[in-house]
């Protein structure tokens, strides 16, 4: 929206800065031109109400035109050519995988040496995770961050980072990194100066003299960490102030009602802009924003925080999509697209962590109703956004999933999740899973799940018992899960091991700083001597990682695949598969899936009533084989686990 104050303060700000008639410094200049109202309005939502006002906007308004000046000439040439393309993201040859560059080959030099494996695999996006500086045994995993603006010695340094980058960039791949928006480490510059006295950084925090503050908040603000770090606030000896420290204890939560808080962030968001990061990661945006008498989780103020920043990064740096890492029930998280007039113009990308999750509910019961019935509300994504796709990552798998689509599968919610948590922590009679419960509260007995792709689909237990079938029946469940998420729709996200079936790995219980937490099962310690027997046949690294090969190589070679809001599910005419079409104007490309341990049998009007004629012919894309459309009384059978891509 035009409005001729805001017009003139423009004209007045970039006064005396020298632009070229260059394409990159024209279309700078026309979208800030068409983004500052909203920007303007965004940041009097939050801020317009203090006396301060005026000076902190010019200060945002600097740090958008400093993060533009800054941005390296190939990465504004980049940003028209993502931005000629649309929502270049949304394509289905994007394929990425998420690692811990320590645990997967040591640091940043030693990755760039490992590109080739990733396109042997075909895989073009790396996710690395969190690399920047944080205490050796309070890192949280790296979200405890020390220093935004320095790698941790461990990796290597900016420059090494850069130099990765570069060549991930001659070679066409992209780039996600992590940003932590609601805390920071104790060990930060900020926290340390708050912690010596420092009132101006203080104010960069919750801290308060007594509990009488903490204990209102802690009223209504649920345990994020019950077991290992319960509570939301933490005494401060040094400073002789209880801190808000959500998460542990050792994480000190961001006030972002102070607006040298924003800026700041904003100008770090910029710096990882400018670093050549195609996505940033934004972690736990849920509770950026706390608020008496709530759960300070999904606040509004937390949505206008995010829709400033998109603004602001749309403006300086928009080659940089944003995700919003928001673990959430579908019809929440997709505020974290943006609603009203913001619909689609908040985070670009999201979890898709109710599909995940939802994909072990169906391995777990062999029945897909759970599944489907979350469909409805996942589908209200807006175009333009998209989803990251995956059966695994290095967190735990939760069970949050809405009571109304267990109970409309006929099952009771509290004895339903009891059975996935005993099935998967190999507590249940019958099942091959061998996992672990992560985050028990005693309270309510909830729970999530921690374990590797493969042994949570029984190839450890197999092992273990040396039981052939098993083992077999566990190769085909993962590459089941895989195929599942990878022709979902979105950008699949593999996670490393899982290519090449890596099992738990114990190694944590003898380091002092992760032996808590036994999500680091599933964070392996790559073995590249075994990572090699991808080459050598009837092996289970060989089967796993030809046969994710080859669903990439399917992926990508139909736009088809494409998050173009084109896929539609199939009616459950057998609750053990799962079915969903892929379109085009010139493909229909149907994926059935058998969750089922048995064979299951799938009548042809199932396609037929999605538009299939009765004698067409059919591929599967998988296994190769043709098939004949039949009648409405005859059925095509799925083997136990088997799937299937007809085109």
């Amino acid at each position: 929206m035009y409005t001729q104050n805001i017009h003139q303060h423009l004209i007045k700000k970039l006064k005396g800065l020298s632009f070229t008639s260059s394409d990159e410094d024209t279309a700078f200049l026309i979208r800030f031109s068409a983004n500052l109202y909203i920007i303007h309005a965004l940041f009097g939502q939050i801020y317009g109400h203090r006396p301060d006002a005026d000076h902190w906007y010019e200060k945002i308004l600097d740090t958008i035109l400093a993060a533009y000046k800054n941005r390296p000439t190939n990465l504004k040439s980049l940003d028209l050519t993502k931005e000629r393309k649309g929502h270049w993201y949304l394509a289905s040859d994007i394929v990425g995988m998420s690692l811990y560059v320590d645990r997967f080959c040591g640091t940043l030099k030693d990755l760039g040496s490992k590109l080739e494996y990733f396109d042997e695999l075909g895989v073009n996006f790396l996710h690395l995770m969190p690399i920047m500086k944080s205490p050796t045994n309070e890192s949280d995993g790296g979200y405890a961050v020390s220093d935004f603006r320095s790698v941790d010695p461990r990796f290597g340094t900016i420059k090494d980072l850069q130099k990765l980058d570069d060549i991930m960039k001659e070679k066409g791949m992209y780039l996600m990194l992590d940003i932590v928006l609601n805390h920071t480490s104790s060990q930060h510059i900020w926290a340390k100066n708050a912690s010596a006295g420092d009132k101006t950084y203080q104010d960069y925090f919750y801290m308060y003299d007594d509990r009488m503050m903490p204990d209102r908040y802690e009223q209504t603000m649920p345990d994020i960490f019950p077991d290992s770090s319960p509570g939301s606030f933490t005494y401060d000896e040094q400073s002789s102030k209880w801190v808000m420290t959500v998460f542990n204890h050792y994480q000190w939560d961001l006030n972002y009602t102070n607006p040298a808080v924003f800026n700041e962030m904003l100008d770090t968001i910029f710096f990882y802009a400018n670093l050549g990061v195609d996505i940033l990661r934004i972690d736990a945006p849920a509770f950026i924003w706390k608020s008496l008498g709530t759960t300070s989780q999904n606040l509004p103020e937390a949505h206008t925080l995010l829709q400033l920043i998109k603004q602001c990064v749309q403006v300086a740096t928009p080659g940089m999509a944003l995700l919003g890492e928001a673990i959430v029930a579908p019809k929440e998280i997709m505020k974290y697209f943006g609603i009203g007039q913001f619909k689609g113009r908040e985070c670009d990308v999201a979890y898709n962590a109710t599909q995940m999750a939802l994909q072990w509910d169906a391995l777990a019961t062999g029945d897909t109703r759970v599944m489907l019935a979350a469909q409805h509300d996942i589908l209200q994504k807006p175009y333009g956004a998209t989803w990251i796709t995956y059966t695994r990552c290095h967190d735990d798998i939760g069970l949050g999933y809405e009571d109304a689509m267990i109970q409309g599968a006929g099952y009771i919610p509290f004895e339903h999740r009891k059975f996935i948590k005993n099935y998967y922590s190999g507590n249940y009679r019958g099942s091959t899973a061998k996992g672990a419960l992560f985050g028990v509260n005693p309270k309510n007995s909830d729970a999530r799940i921690s374990g590797s792709l493969a042994s949570l689909c029984g190839l450890e237990y197999g092992i273990d018992h040396k039981l052939k079938e098993i083992i077999a029946q566990s190769v085909q469940k993962t590459l089941l899960m895989q195929a599942h998420s990878l022709l979902l729709g979105g950008i699949p996200m593999m996670y490393y091991g899982d290519e090449i079936a890596y099992t738990n790995d114990y190694s944590y219980l003898q380091d002092l700083g992760k032996n808590y937490d036994n999500r680091w099962m599933h964070r392996p310690i790559i073995n590249w001597q075994k990572n090699e027997l991808r080459k050598k046949k009837n092996t289970v690294e060989h089967t796993v990682f030809t046969g994710i090969q080859k669903l990439i190589k399917i992926r990508k070679s139909y736009l088809t695949f494409g998050d173009y809001n084109n896929i539609e599910w199939m009616s459950p005419h057998n609750i053990h598969i799962a079915g969903y079409i892929r379109f085009d104007k010139n493909n229909r490309i149907y994926c059935l899936y058998n969750f089922s341990d048995k064979d299951e049998h799938l009548t042809w009007y199932a396609l037929r009533e999605k538009g299939c004629v009765q004698g067409q012919f059919m591929i599967d894309l998988w296994s190769e084989i043709e098939v004949i459309v039949g009648r409405d009384d005859e059925y095509l059978v799925l083997s136990p686990y088997q799937f299937m891509i007809l085109k």
